[in-house]
């Protein structure tokens, strides 16, 4: 059953919405379901600056927000996190979805919506992540680590700040270790959409990523670029 999620009343719940009766709605539905902390706002800004401070482990998102429209809001999010977003919309166009989703949503939900379809969607979505837990979601190669649950990635004891196309080359490359993968396969399997030779987006975030795990990003060690081939993850056999 959905509703036996043993630490569910742990989880924290960031809604932001600049409609005050849709905040109450599904705080109360959300409470009701067995959710305690849950903190709501009227404004992208503040979004984005709560998403930092209280590091949610769902946001419900409004597309339609006073300040930033809640697709700038996902991006700016995604920049520091990787936490599920779930799009909340008056928008029902295909397009609209696809956009939200290709950006960086987890989940579109149009308005209008009944609360407790949220607060299922929700419970779903925290039962499929214990499955998850099972398999493997943390990878060690040299003085790197990376946390795929947590989105995050130390060099020692150092935390690197990554965009998400990094992170996602990075998680892609680790869970295919040693393996040569064309630019147009790599550009696809992170970007989710066709490569048309889009050389200078993969070679600057390549460029970036080096900088930041490498000792010396001009002789790189981990990220090999084999000429001619496209690029592979060198982990000398210390994956673990």
């Amino acid at each position: 059953m959905i509703h036996n999620i043993p630490d569910l009343h742990t989880k924290k719940i960031l809604i932001v919405d600049d409609e005050e009766e849709i905040l109450n709605l599904l705080e109360d539905v959300l409470k009701k379901e067995g959710f305690q902390h849950i903190y709501t706002y009227t404004t992208g800004e503040e979004g984005i600056r709560m998403c930092r401070h209280i590091q949610p482990d769902i946001v419900l998102l409004d597309i339609m927000l006073p300040d930033l429209d809640g697709y700038s809001v996902c991006q700016q999010i995604r920049q520091f996190t990787f936490v599920p977003i779930f799009f909340l919309s008056a928008k029902n166009d295909d397009l609209d979805k696809i956009l939200g989703l290709s950006i960086g949503g987890d989940d579109y939900i149009t308005k209008p919506f009944s609360p407790k379809e949220v607060a299922y969607k929700m419970k779903a979505f925290f039962r499929r992540n214990q499955y998850q837990e099972k398999v493997q979601s943390r990878y060690q190669f040299g003085d790197i680590t990376i946390d795929e649950v947590q989105g995050t990635v130390l060099k020692g004891d150092i935390l690197l700040t990554l965009t998400a196309k990094e992170f996602n080359i990075l998680l892609f490359l680790v869970k295919n270790p040693n393996q040569i993968f064309s630019k147009a396969r790599l550009y696809e399997a992170v970007w989710g959409e066709s490569y048309l030779g889009n050389d200078n987006i993969l070679m600057v975030h390549m460029r970036h990523l080096r900088e930041k795990i490498e000792d010396n990003p001009s002789k790189p060690l981990y990220l090999v670029t084999v000429r001619g081939l496209g690029y592979k993850l060198h982990t000398k056999g210390e994956l673990r």
